[in-house]
């Protein structure tokens, strides 16, 4: 598939997510760039230009608003986003060593991704789960009181493809 052809994929998927909200509507700014992220596992640069002329705002609002919240993110991330709490409870009860043996296991630090795509890092502030911590997050999925030799165990289950 050529880069062109590629590019008009990606554009017509976005345009697929935006027209679900209504026309110059601002206000769904934030809604529709997660919509996009949660589609494309980033936001494309071709959906900055896609939402300015839908919502008939500039470009750089909308990346400014992209920059803003680290949640979103401009670079692709992998099939699997995991992400480490770094909270207060979190980090008295170990989340900087299981920080630091998911990035040996994977090669990788906080922030980017593996190679093959399949993983990438992020540590947070707070999840709200300090009654569980330390806490890791893969996907949609909540990992409750993980130790570092845990964590092994369940990257296999993700590279065998169960989740």
């Amino acid at each position: 598939m050529s880069a062109q052809n590629v590019s008009e994929t990606t554009k017509h998927g976005i345009a697929k997510i935006v027209e679900a909200y209504p026309r110059g509507d601002r206000r769904y700014s934030l809604a529709i760039l997660q919509d996009i992220q949660r589609e494309f596992n980033y936001i494309p640069r071709e959906a900055f230009e896609v939402l300015a002329s839908y919502l008939n705002v500039k470009t750089a609002q909308l990346y400014s608003m992209a920059t803003f919240y680290r949640a979103l993110s401009l670079k692709p991330k992998g099939k699997f986003v995991i992400k480490i709490c770094d909270g207060t409870a979190c980090h008295i009860r170990g989340a900087p060593v299981l920080l630091e043996a998911l990035q040996r296991m994977l090669g990788i630090k906080a922030g980017e991704t593996t190679e093959d795509g399949m993983f990438s890092i992020d540590t947070v502030g707070c999840l709200g789960t300090c009654a569980i911590a330390p806490v890791m997050v893969v996907g949609e999925r909540y990992y409750s009181k993980v130790k570092p030799d845990e964590v092994k165990g369940i990257l296999d289950t993700y590279r065998e493809g169960v989740s």
